[in-house]
């Protein structure tokens, strides 16, 4: 369902904004009336994210690991459309992978692409934001606060984010800079879901079984929050963690290690 908003005139950057909730979040913007910049690391991707925007919508390639990359997409943005009213950072990795056959290195990866990423995104896009006023969403996943089987990095990287976000609420706050998280569940259609729930019919039911309201979000859902975060009627909201998941978090624990391990014998 697409809540209504008013973002016109407004600048919003997503990074990650190119594929599944991500794309989602900017598509939502966009249908409020807001100038979309969107920012990942493959070209083919921001080509096609820029596509579905509408007319002026701006696109660069970067990669969260690289500082570099991203000062100069945050700079070409704001060239582009002005200082930046709402910055998502999104762009995630993940895989499954259990503690004793993970390498260090498939344990940075993630670490690198999620904190990391995110610390680079929003240290380069503290000169470029609308002060006071902007709203900044992180994108985390319940996997910060809930133990999941196999994905130690992803709790470790997640609840880095998590907590990065409650600081700079503390530090930007004085300048009337909000920043906020959200926490999407189960998102139907996302590559999140293909690569870590179960599929088919059954594997379809268990997920649907781990969340109390009885369905799989949509990338709607998370859009339509990213929007409520970022106006007018959240302007007394910062520092908060907020799961976006039909309840699903209350009941997660065994039945995620139960989809994980089906989902690892597929």
């Amino acid at each position: 369902m697409n809540v209504q908003f008013d973002f016109a005139g407004r600048h919003v950057m997503v990074f990650g904004g190119t594929t599944g909730i991500n794309l989602g979040i900017a598509q939502g913007f966009a249908r409020s009336g807001a100038k979309l910049s969107v920012a990942s690391r493959k070209q083919d991707n921001v080509d096609a994210a820029v596509a579905s925007l509408g007319a002026g919508a701006f696109g660069a390639v970067a990669d969260v690991r690289d500082e570099a990359s991203v000062a100069a997409a945050l700079a070409a943005a704001e060239a582009r459309h002005g200082p930046i009213d709402v910055l998502v950072s999104g762009a995630a990795g993940n895989f499954l992978a259990e503690v004793n056959s993970m390498s260090s290195n498939a344990f940075k990866v993630v670490l690198d692409i999620d904190l990391l990423g995110s610390f680079h995104v929003v240290r380069k896009a503290w000169p470029h934001l609308r002060k006071p006023g902007a709203s900044v969403i992180f994108i985390s996943a319940p996997q910060a606060v809930v133990p999941m089987a196999w994905q130690a990095h992803v709790g470790a990287a997640k609840a880095g984010v998590d907590q990065l976000a409650r600081v700079l609420a503390l530090e930007w706050g004085p300048a009337g800079v909000r920043v906020n998280v959200i926490s999407p569940g189960p998102i139907a259609g996302t590559e999140g879901m293909r690569r870590l729930a179960p599929q088919g019919p059954d594997g379809d039911a268990l997920v649907r079984a781990m969340v109390p309201l009885g369905r799989m979000g949509t990338p709607d859902d998370i859009a339509n929050l990213a929007q409520f975060l970022s106006c007018d009627a959240a302007a007394y909201m910062s520092g908060t963690v907020i799961p976006c998941d039909g309840g699903a978090q209350n009941m997660l624990t065994p039945m995620i290690t139960a989809a994980a391990q089906q989902a690892q014998t597929h």
